[in-house]
């Protein structure tokens, strides 16, 4: 009896943290083992030894997060015919594993170039939207999830001076060709948006002006993601913008086509038959 009302606590804890995203991904067709990682809350000593090792002052929704629960990890699968395929994941690091961006050299040799040698300003032909974070010692960069080897979310803190601590971040996207692009001036605003997208692969690339990659697009087209484009007036006869979609229907195998049935030689015979009075019936009009 405890255990299944732990487990009632534990579902609604889960339906609050996650904003109600387990129950939407549960009723969608074809997704299952929608998986909650669950994890104790962080300590304030926790926190606070964190802002003072890196000279940065947490924002206080991050804080708040933290002291709920050090970190998340929400996963989910799809079933296409008999194979279950890992699809989603939402990924907050905990305080832990919220370290710097390396700064170490790519290669362990002497005068090997490091990221800040690899840094430019490319903000006089891009001079539209927000200033971007650097390598280099003005900016302090921490990662918040490595979005599985596609890029990487971070915790980027601009115009820094040394020995000052940091009060003002925000959530930008790294990819993989060491690209900066924005994403949003809270970590609230950054945790709505990837609950939004489902957590689907290659997210974030839809703020990039190259967007994510074809097999990614397929995945956002079955699963559209809650902020999926559409006509903002659309016309009222059409049918609901919701995904319809069934993947085990779609992915089924070709049916083969029917055999066609032989006649019968009753019919053959009654066809002949008629053939042979139509053409008494044409001579005798002649």
């Amino acid at each position: 009896m405890e255990d299944a009302r732990d487990d009632r606590t534990f579902k609604g804890f889960v339906d609050k943290l996650t904003l109600g995203i387990t129950r939407v991904l549960e009723s969608l067709p074809g997704v299952l083992d929608v998986r909650f990682a669950e994890k104790a809350p962080a300590e304030k000593r926790y926190l606070l030894s964190w802002e003072q090792k890196n000279n940065c002052a947490l924002p206080e929704d991050l804080k708040d997060f933290y002291l709920t629960t050090d970190g998340c990890t929400l996963n989910w699968s799809s079933k296409m015919e008999n194979e279950v395929v890992s699809v989603g994941c939402m990924m907050v690091n905990s305080v832990a594993q919220l370290r710097p961006l390396l700064q170490s050299n790519v290669y362990s040799l002497p005068n090997a170039p490091t990221l800040a040698d690899l840094d430019f300003d490319n903000n006089e032909d891009e001079s539209d939207g927000p200033e971007k974070p650097h390598f280099d010692f003005h900016s302090r960069i921490f990662e918040l999830d490595s979005c599985n080897g596609n890029g990487k979310v971070c915790l980027a803190y601009k115009n820094c001076t040394q020995g000052v601590m940091a009060q003002q971040c925000e959530m930008w996207f790294l990819d993989r060709s060491l690209f900066w692009h924005y994403l949003t001036s809270s970590f609230t605003a950054y945790y709505r948006l990837m609950i939004t997208y489902l957590g689907l692969p290659e997210w974030q690339y839809n703020f990039t002006p190259y967007g994510p990659s074809p097999q990614a697009k397929q995945w956002a087209a079955l699963y559209q993601p809650l902020t999926f484009h559409t006509d903002r007036h659309p016309d009222a006869s059409c049918d609901s913008v919701l995904n319809k979609l069934d993947p085990t229907k779609a992915f089924r195998g070709k049916p083969k086509p029917p055999t066609p049935k032989k006649k019968q030689p009753a019919q053959v015979s009654a066809s002949k038959g008629q053939a042979v009075s139509g053409r008494h019936s044409v001579n005798i009009k002649r």
